[in-house]
């Protein structure tokens, strides 16, 4: 699943209303609630702790082997209507009761399948367990199957979630009765971690296997998505069709997903199966765009793999008010809507990652499962890491290097934040913990380390034997170790303990001194991370000293908190470049001379070499050697490294004619939208005040980036503000979020009462991330820029807006965003109070005193009014 996926997902549609560019974060999530510890006094006895719960895997009392469904749906109502048989088997020992997950169901009816024939079952259900009486002993491999009527509620259980899966009620009606014209009415499910069994009985555990089948009755007018083939449709007399889909091979419950909607299907295919895109309507011509390098990412995983995509067909279909970024359903999988985009807007910004994740989780995740939430990295460090794959694939190392590295800084931004956890771990107090920066990212970097250690062949090869010998079954990590040490023969307990079952990650302080007489070059390497709370790591890796106009390449491993390594060099070296092949996960403290930095800016192979040499002599760009190495990078063949150079430059032009030809000539060619964009903004911050650079901000209107558009628009503004707001009518009709938001910036900033029309006609364009950003700007517009009357006006769209938000997140930021302009009527109640206190005490018949009063008034109206619209909106998420 898409989470880290979620977590930079939602960063990346958040266009705050006090910058005008999107900036991305690895982290994105409402403040949790702080816990006050409370002091028991009572009690004269100390507590005693609470026992660390082991989340072990679940026991295997039955094993699940088929389930069929029947269903259909009453929209009116969000209800779903089930005919379940479950067949099954004990696992091992004789068994004559079958537990069953089935959240906020109606039991009507539960049974034994006899032929043709069904015999009632005694039964109990409670606290969402399903306990049924069988009618005698069965022992393992004798099958049988259960009958189950019921009805499932939805939107009447009481639901959770967490930061990665915002909600867990498993089936969700999106705008059932149509009354959202904005939104089209749609249902689909979410399984994963354990919710499927809100809309079909099931054993909702990672280490089962089932093959399904199910029978969907929907209206004629919508279509249908489930695992597997469609085997056939059946038009049926009330004006709906029964779907029947078939899924022959075994995977989790989890996996298993249905979706109902009006969506525009196009069709692709990997040899002979089958690839489609289900999208809606008005995406169709861009569904190629979007999806449309599937075809060959399954071919290069397949065969960078050495296993071939098993399943019978793979679709992806993208949703409305979706819980997460997306999910791996087998064969089926599940996106966010903001996958959906015109070929304009992923000039900016495409999903490709998203997709080649997804597609990953195919072999890891679906074809071999964790066998418990402990052992989620199995799923997700490797879909992560299947990124990665794809970029270097596709678009290089340099490329894949980058995305790699902005990973790993989500990883350690929480690990910063304090939480420093084993990627195998087996305590825990809610499930969903497992899906964060540690699972994703540092799994991935952790997969990526293993890969340069052991070396191209033995990885992909260890992943194959890990694949078929795992495939259709439910592993732990140390079949991953096991694996690897087949192929290798090394045994790898060492980096498996080390980085998979402890936490941490080491830092690194790298010196660096040259004897001329014994004509040696000392590097010494010390780890200096704390190590009351972070083990001491063994750390393989290559050095690279450049001297003499060669290279020389020593394989090291540091083992010490603090440790010398030697080589001979004739000459002081140009370089020594510590991990060459820039695998580690770590930080670190390089120091460098600026003229090692500069060298390897030149010289050394790799994108993290050159970006990390610009931002160290961004720090000392006063330093001729700096200026210039930073300069040469405006140039880079990597875009990463032209952006960064230009933003080191960054408070630092100082009016300098050359570097603003320079920029200007970036802002206009550069072949990355997002450089141009970089260049007109920093154009725009340093040179705030040039008139001569209005030609080029308005040459920026015309490109077809809608960042490079926005940035020229927020100059031109901040050049004259007059101007900025009569270009930014020429975009008012637009239907791209994107450039929409920008325009809303503007007038947020520079705007007036008369702009809430454009608000108003511009809410319905924006969908799930993209209307927190709206929000913000509304917020700031109506606070900043508009008379009492119009901030009355404002409110409704606020209102109307969170009320239609199915994401959460909308919902919250939304709502922080009322509460300023609350806080803000407040302030001006407070001022004007205690101005009109002070002017009554000095002078009671003061004539300036009439008209404050009649302003208190008028603001005590306008906080009145917030609040009764923030009660409205927090009514409505309390009735869903």
């Amino acid at each position: 699943m898409k989470t880290q996926k979620l977590l930079f997902l939602a960063a990346s549609f958040l266009f705050l209303s006090a910058c005008h560019s999107v900036k991305r974060s690895a982290s994105f999530a409402p403040p949790k609630a702080e816990t006050v510890a409370v002091k028991d006094t009572a009690s004269s006895k100390p507590k005693m702790p609470e026992p660390v719960v082991y989340r072990a895997s679940a026991t295997r009392l039955n094993d699940l082997v088929h389930t069929k469904l029947d269903v259909r749906f009453d929209y009116e109502k969000a209800y779903m209507f089930g005919k379940a048989f479950i067949t099954v088997h004990p696992h091992f020992y004789p068994q004559n009761t079958l537990i069953l997950d089935a959240r906020g169901m109606e039991i009507h009816e539960v049974a034994l399948v006899e032929g043709n024939s069904r015999k009632k079952l005694e039964y109990n259900y409670e606290k969402d367990v399903l306990t049924i009486q069988l009618d005698k002993q069965y022992h393992k491999e004798q099958n049988y199957t259960v009958y189950i009527d019921y009805t499932t509620r939805p939107n009447e259980i009481k639901t959770g979630g967490s930061a990665a899966i915002n909600s867990d009620k498993g089936l969700y009606f999106i705008n059932p009765l149509g009354k959202d014209k904005n939104k089209p009415i749609q249902i689909w499910t979410q399984g994963e971690t354990q919710s499927n069994s809100v809309w079909f009985p099931t054993i909702d555990r990672t280490n089962q296997r089932m093959t399904d089948e199910i029978f969907m009755t929907v209206p004629k007018k919508y279509v249908t998505l489930s695992n597997g083939d469609l085997i056939s449709s059946t038009d049926n007399a009330d004006g709906t069709r029964t779907d029947y889909w078939n899924m022959k091979l075994p995977h989790a419950p989890y996996l298993v997903m249905m979706a109902v909607g009006d969506f525009a299907v196009i069709k692709d295919k990997w040899r002979e199966k089958e690839v489609n895109y289900y999208v809606e309507p008005e995406y169709a011509q861009y569904a190629k765009a979007i999806f449309g390098n599937t075809p060959e990412m399954i071919e290069f995983f397949s065969k960078k793999l050495g296993v071939d995509y098993v399943w019978p067909k793979y679709s992806q279909i993208v949703v409305r008010d979706y819980v997460s970024g997306a999910m791996e359903n087998t064969s089926a999988t599940l996106h966010g809507e903001f996958l959906q985009q015109t070929d304009r807007e992923m000039l900016d910004r495409d999903n490709e990652s998203v997709i080649s994740h997804e597609l990953f989780h195919q072999w890891f995740g679906d074809l071999v499962t964790c066998e418990s939430w402990s052992n989620v990295p199995l799923n997700e460090s490797f879909a992560t890491y299947g990124e990665y794959l794809w970029e270097e694939y596709k678009r290089g190392r340099d490329a894949a290097d980058f995305h790699g590295y902005e990973s790993m800084l989500g990883y350690l931004r929480e690990s910063r934040s304090g939480k420093d956890v084993n990627l195998i771990r087996f305590q825990y107090e809610d499930k969903e913990e497992m899906f964060d920066a540690h699972s994703y990212n540092k799994g991935g970097a952790v997969l990526h380390m293993l890969r340069k250690y052991v070396g191209d062949e033995a990885f992909f090869a260890s992943l194959k034997n890990y694949l078929e010998t795992n495939k259709f079954t439910a592993v732990e990590i140390h079949n991953l170790r096991l694996a690897f040490e087949q192929v290798t023969g090394e045994d790898l307990n060492w980096f498996f303990n080390q980085w998979f079952l402890n936490p941490g990650h080491p830092d690194l302080n790298i010196q660096y001194a040259y004897n001329s007489e014994s004509k040696k070059e000392t590097v010494t390497i010390a780890q200096t991370q704390d190590f009351t709370k972070s083990q001491l790591f063994r750390l393989p890796m290559l050095v690279d000293v450049y001297a003499g106009g060669k290279v020389m390449h020593q394989k090291i491993t540091v083992t010490k908190a603090s440790e010398d390594f030697m080589f001979d060099s004739d000459t002081r070296p140009d370089l020594v470049n510590v991990d060459a092949e820039k695998m580690l996960l770590c930080t670190k403290k390089d120091n460098h001379t600026p003229e090692e930095w500069a060298f390897m800016y030149s010289n050394a192979p790799l994108f993290l070499d050159r970006y990390e040499a610009v931002q160290a002599l961004g720090k000392l760009i006063t330093q001729p050697i700096a200026r210039t190495t930073v300069e040469k990078a405006l140039t880079d063949k990597f875009w990463k490294i032209r952006e960064s150079a230009i933003r080191m430059l960054d408070g630092k032009l100082e009016n300098n004619e050359a570097d603003k030809q320079i920029l200007t000539g970036i802002a206009a060619k550069d072949e990355k939208a997002s450089v141009r964009a970089a260049a007109l903004e920093i154009l725009s911050k340093n040179f705030s005040k040039d008139q001569t650079l209005l030609p080029v901000y308005k040459s920026a209107l015309k490109d077809r980036s809608y960042s490079v558009i926005g940035e020229g628009l927020n100059a031109i503004a901040k050049l004259n503000p007059a101007e900025g707001l009569e270009e930014a009518k020429a975009f008012r009709d637009e239907t791209s979020p994107h450039l929409l938001q920008s325009v809303c910036s503007i007038y947020a900033n520079y705007g007036s009462d008369q702009d809430l029309e454009f608000f108003r006609t511009s809410a319905p364009k924006f969908k799930s991330w993209e209307q927190i950003g709206f929000m913000l700007n509304l917020g700031n517009f109506l606070k900043n820029r508009c008379s009492d009357e119009t901030v009355l006006k404002g409110l409704p769209i606020m209102e109307s807006t969170l009320k239609s938000a199915g994401n959460k997140y909308v919902k919250y930021y939304g709502m922080n965003s009322m509460n300023e302009l609350l806080n803000h009527y407040q302030d001006l109640q407070d001022k004007t109070q205690k101005k009109i206190t002070e002017m009554k005490s000095a002078n009671p018949q003061a004539t300036g005193i009439k008209p404050l009063e009649d302003q208190l008034v008028s603001y005590k109206e306008v906080s009145k009014r917030i609040n009764d619209s923030l009660a409205s909106v927090k009514k409505s998420d309390d009735g869903e």
